[in-house]
């Protein structure tokens, strides 16, 4: 069971790191997309979004401060999905199709976190 634990940590955790990651590697066309959201101070918002993210998935991928790591990716994940992923003020039917996919990714992921808070603080982990 230990082994589940690890990859499931792994695939959960990498998510968030390599979303992290893309931040950072492009940079420039993420704050683009965010001011076209506009989104205030995009061009700080995206980096600590990004650092947000990847501290958030080590969280998991390295077991350490569960709890806080899932409150620091719900703490993106809320914002971004209502700011970024407005598909209800979208008009175009593809472009709309695509930020309802993100929308529902996001509000799944949410879920999934107060799950993980959950199942900890029933199993008595701390952090």
């Amino acid at each position: 069971m230990e082994y589940i634990n690890i990859l499931g940590r792994i695939l959960f955790g990498g998510y968030f790191i390599y979303s992290g990651y893309h931040h950072f590697r492009f940079m420039k066309m993420m704050v683009g997309y965010s001011q076209s959201k506009k989104i205030p101070l995009a061009n700080i918002a995206v980096p600590v979004t990004g650092l947000m993210l990847i501290a958030g998935g080590l969280s998991y991928l390295l077991d350490f401060h569960v709890t806080l790591g899932s409150l620091i990716l719900i703490a993106f994940l809320l914002p971004t999905s209502f700011l970024m992923h407005n598909f209800w003020a979208i008009e175009d039917p593809m472009q709309k199709m695509g930020e309802n996919v993100n929308f529902n990714k996001n509000i799944a992921l949410i879920g999934a976190l107060i799950l993980f808070i959950s199942v900890r603080h029933l199993a008595g982990a701390i952090l």
